[in-house]
């Protein structure tokens, strides 16, 4: 059985990949926002700002930078998923002999393929402009863990988007607030900047451990306690998405 789950799974997920790679505008428009706002800040506002700190702006608010390049690319998870509820594709491969839960599968592995490309674009970048760190292999695959987790949780989230929504602008709309967590968080300026309610959101928000703990890591410092925090929402996120998307999806397909 978990032989069969993780063959159609492969298709399934080749024929999505497939589809990416005729029109790469997904990847590129997903990588588009961010690069600009990391011009926009780098070299527009970055010299009024204070961080606090002697490192460069650019290695501050990557991490943020990071994160809103994955919260763009959801979007477009939620909307082929909507597209294909509506097309009637899963009526379609119901009637075959497919593991069920493959179909949903496909589309979480193509986001999270899609959106680490859509980083890796958005870090080459970075490094032309002057992004900067010591960190080792071990440090950038830690990383790499933290950016993988967080993409599962917001595609989880896309997949409930795509499975309820009634409009295809709904299907992706729902990433829009998601896009704009990070700019309340210390993703550009200290939480200690801010009047004293939004600083409260911000530092019990799940953004901010997640970018302080990127942060840290590649700057070679201890993480601390934010790690840990980070961790927590990240896997509590994806575990609430995930039953709540397969609760809905199986509604939808009874």
């Amino acid at each position: 059985m978990t032989t069969h789950v993780l063959g159609d799974t492969r298709v399934l997920t080749g024929r999505s990949l497939t589809h990416i790679l005729r029109s790469p505008d997904t990847i590129i428009t997903t990588a588009v926002t961010p690069i600009a706002l990391m011009l926009l800040f780098t070299y527009v506002l970055g010299g009024a700002i204070n961080t606090g700190s002697d490192e460069s702006y650019i290695d501050y608010m990557l991490p943020g930078i990071l994160l809103i390049t994955i919260a763009s690319g959801i979007a477009y998870t939620a909307y082929r998923l909507f597209l294909d509820m509506q097309g009637g594709i899963f009526e379609r491969f119901q009637s075959m002999p497919i593991a069920r839960s493959s179909v949903l599968w496909a589309h979480v592995l193509t986001s999270l393929v899609s959106n680490l490309i859509s980083v890796a674009i958005v870090i080459g970048v970075a490094l032309l402009m002057g992004f900067r760190t010591g960190a080792s292999v071990a440090v950038w695959l830690a990383v790499a863990g933290i950016l993988v987790l967080f993409t599962l949780a917001l595609t989880w989230l896309a997949v409930i988007a795509g499975l309820s929504a009634k409009t295809v602008d709904g299907a992706s709309a729902f990433s829009y607030p998601l896009i704009f967590l990070p700019f309340i968080s210390s993703a550009f300026v200290p939480t200690d900047s801010m009047p004293a309610p939004v600083a409260w959101f911000a530092e019990n928000q799940p953004v901010t451990s997640i970018v302080n703990s990127i942060r840290a890591l590649f700057a070679g410092q201890p993480v601390g306690s934010d790690i840990w925090v980070a961790l927590a929402w990240l896997v509590g996120i994806l575990v609430v998405a995930y039953v709540w998307a397969i609760a809905i999806y199986k509604r939808k397909m009874s």
